[in-house]
């Protein structure tokens, strides 16, 4: 077996198997426009409504008196009474349940407080999320014993920091070729290895790390102090200067038996079910990230005056300002849904959860983006250089650094895309895998054909018409109607093109990665029109036209951006760009890099740091 069909495997057994409940997202790839599923949202009862607003105003009010973002920027660390406070307010505990000494508030708050937080300082969300969305809470939350809730979750909720140990140096997305093993001894387990960007890692009290054990990969909760235990290194990066991201060694440290998350075996599936969730905080922080960049676009527009008129009046300015409040509200819409989602449970979220952060993600940059443009070279100053001669310090440089990590974080986008494509056709695989499989035998393909022509037989009759084919459908939302049946009549072309991709390529569509790309931002983008739709729906109530028109010119502009990738599905250069791409690697073009100095430090390009004292630090 190729190392390739390895990796495979391995994803494949850690994926989960069944849809025990309803997915909006599956089925809109499907060509079936479930709006029963969103609409109306679920919504909180008011005593966790009550409490959880309290909490977001609890926390506003500390990071404004106590919380120095552009001093966090400067010095690179977050200041240890400032984790402290946060602590005392219970924001390390926020979804772990009173139970075991956390403030148990649902998922919606959670993500509104990083909105929050992300808004004033990244590196304080960063600090916060990834302790509870991807360090211990989460996986001991979903897999852990009853033993082991007890003994960890108390300490999570009071503070006491923890981090997620699965990258190592030569290990990324593919954990097929992860090398640190945990070797059984009587009651204990031998974990040895290096784990790379360990976000938290440099300042954490407690661990989940990824082993080896045998040929599978397993789960542990490790504590940070543990003999063998050595953080190399402190990294540094583009943004987020406050994180404590590092590098640390395993060198035989022993972990209790007890500390087994779960089976053996069960460490990727552990890690990426933790993630349909987990991944709900950066969509938060997108959206938090966005809905400033439009405080700040709306000032600057009206301050600045060019030519006569106010730099927003500009129409070259003013679509760049429309973009970018449209995509805030929006980027709001799809982060709540999705939070009121995962409270309510009766949804299977994990396309939704993995669309919400592709999405918000790639958009919230573009804005910020769009913002750096506006502001001019005011943008590209820093703020402490505008504030030291005499102007408004305003982060936008920063908050643009800070969030390019965002689309690498937690999957990167191309990994997300083939996440979510693999969920997405995952009922064209139960039906005709087997057809498409070339180590498929003579039988198990007759099989397959006799279930893939009944599936088909039965589908492929009810992408020719539906509700977004009658100009009365969808009435209720009044202007937005005609949007929504638009993402119907779409979401039925969406499916018939991944048929026909199938149908074209068989086997080799996993590798048409383009493609597959452009399939899933098709259906992210008809996610967030519904979930803009149904958002400016609800607030209408209390708000009256002002959410339509928001909502309106969203939708108008994601169109367009999805009539594009439908053109791009069949008409495009990927052949010719694969193929040039691998002549640039085979050195065809050695001479396009004439007549440069490259300014890189010599070093191997994926290497270990060697010696040192520990950097490990303990918050005080």
């Amino acid at each position: 077996m190729s190392e390739y069909a390895k990796a495979r495997e391995l994803g494949e057994q850690a994926r989960e198997q069944e849809w025990t409940r309803p997915s909006f997202a599956k089925q809109l790839f499907l060509g079936d426009f479930r709006l029963d599923l969103v609409h109306p949202a679920p919504t909180l009862g008011d005593e966790a409504t009550k409490r959880g607003e309290e909490f977001v105003r609890a926390v506003r009010r500390f990071l404004d008196a106590h919380v120095d973002p552009a001093a966090i920027e400067r010095t690179a660390q977050v200041p240890d009474d400032v984790v402290k406070g946060l602590a005392a307010l219970g924001a390390f505990g926020i979804t772990i349940s009173e139970k075991y000494g956390g403030l148990g508030l649902p998922y919606l708050y959670y993500c509104r407080t990083l909105m929050l937080v992300g808004s004033y300082c990244p590196a304080l969300a960063t600090l916060l999320s990834a302790h509870q969305s991807i360090g211990v809470p989460q996986p001991l939350k979903l897999f852990g014993s009853e033993e082991q809730k007890r003994e960890f979750l108390p300490r999570c909720a009071r503070g006491e920091i923890s981090a997620f140990l699965l990258t190592e140096p030569d290990v990324g997305s593919d954990p097929a070729r992860l090398a640190t093993t945990a070797v059984r001894d009587g009651d204990e387990y031998v974990i040895d290895g290096v784990k790379l960007w360990t976000t938290n890692g440099v300042v954490a009290d407690l661990l989940v790390v990824m082993a080896r054990t045998g040929k599978k990969i397993s789960a542990f909760v490790v504590e940070a102090d543990s003999p063998g235990i050595t953080v190399k290194r402190r990294n540094q990066f583009m943004g987020l200067r406050g994180i404590e991201n590092g590098v640390t060694e395993f060198a035989q440290v022993r972990v209790p038996a007890r500390n087994l998350i779960g089976r053996e075996g069960e460490g990727l599936k552990i890690a990426l079910t933790t993630l349909n969730t987990g991944r709900l905080s950066l969509p938060a922080t997108c959206a938090g990230n966005a809905k400033w960049a439009v405080k700040i676009a709306r000032e600057w527009g009206n301050a600045r005056v060019q030519w006569g008129r106010k730099v927003g009046e500009h129409e070259a300015v003013a679509t760049k300002i429309a973009f970018i409040a449209a995509t805030a509200y929006a980027l709001e819409a799809v982060s709540d849904l999705t939070g009121r989602m995962a409270d309510d449970q009766r949804n299977d979220i994990r396309i939704e959860a993995a669309l919400a952060k592709l999405y918000a993600t790639e958009l919230s940059y573009q804005a910020l983006d769009e913002l750096v443009q506006i502001r001019g070279g005011r943008g590209y100053e820093t703020a402490e250089s505008l504030a030291a001669r005499g102007e408004r310090g305003v982060p936008v440089e920063q908050m643009l650094r800070d969030s390019r990590i965002n689309r690498i974080f937690e999957g990167s986008s191309e990994i997300m895309r083939l996440l979510i494509t693999r969920e997405a056709v995952d009922a064209h695989l139960s039906a005709a895998g087997e057809l498409i499989n070339p180590e498929a035998s003579r039988q198990e393909r007759a099989q397959a054909l006799r279930r893939a022509g009944g599936f088909y037989a039965r589908w492929l009759p009810t992408l020719l018409a539906g509700g977004g084919n009658l100009p009365t459908a969808y009435a209720s939302f009044g202007p937005l109607a005609a949007h929504l049946r638009f993402v119907e009549r779409t979401s039925r072309k969406l499916a018939r093109s991944i048929f026909y991709g199938m149908s074209r390529w068989q086997g080799r569509l996993e590798h048409r990665q383009a493609f597959l790309g452009r399939i899933v931002d098709i259906g992210a983008e008809l996610f967030a029109m519904t979930a803009v739709c149904v958002r400016a729906d609800e607030d209408s109530g209390d708000l009256g036209r002002r959410p339509y028109e928001l909502a309106d010119t969203f939708c108008g502009q994601a169109r367009r951006r999805v009539g594009a990738l439908f053109d791009r599905l069949w008409d495009n250069g990927d052949s010719e760009d694969t193929r040039l791409a691998r002549y640039v690697l085979e050195g065809r073009y050695t001479f396009v890099e004439e007549g440069i100095l490259d300014p890189s430090i010599e070093g191997p390009w994926i290497g270990v740091p060697e010696g040192g004292e520990n950097l490990r630090r303990t918050i005080i």
